[in-house]
């Protein structure tokens, strides 16, 4: 199966919702099948082969994470809540449907909402 189209299927499975591209036919037919870009990033990789893993994770109100690195870079995209990152020096925050570039840096990540946030971490690390 091509790498896009496995992990096109990975959004139902994640429970993570399909936004509409604002085509005519989407726009015609309601329960037609439509797509959105959410971020474009061009990487380049560490090595030919990485590893590449996809992680749930959910914060409790109030919680912020030490500092930290992970494993690689990779995109993260916020299923519920708010959520204030510091990563490679520089803070944000954001909300349910945003999606960020996690540098591989030093970080952390803060749920500056009044109920659970959670993100999923796609991660782009070396193989071990």
């Amino acid at each position: 199966m091509p790498r896009r189209r496995f992990y096109l299927h990975l959004i139902p499975l994640l429970g993570l919702p399909c936004f509409g591209a604002g085509s005519a036919a989407a726009a015609d037919n309601p329960t037609a099948a439509s797509r959105q870009l959410l971020l474009q990033k061009a990487v380049t990789l560490p090595a030919n082969t990485v590893d590449t893993r996809l992680i749930r994770v959910r914060f409790p109100p109030g919680y912020k994470t030490p500092l930290h690195t992970h494993e690689g870079p990779g995109p993260r995209y916020v299923l519920q809540g708010r959520l204030r990152v510091e990563d490679a020096g520089e803070r944000r925050e954001y909300g349910a449907g945003d999606v960020f570039w996690e540098t591989g840096s030093a970080m952390t990540v803060e749920n500056v909402g009044g109920s659970d946030a959670e993100l999923v971490i796609f991660e782009l690390g070396p193989v071990k």
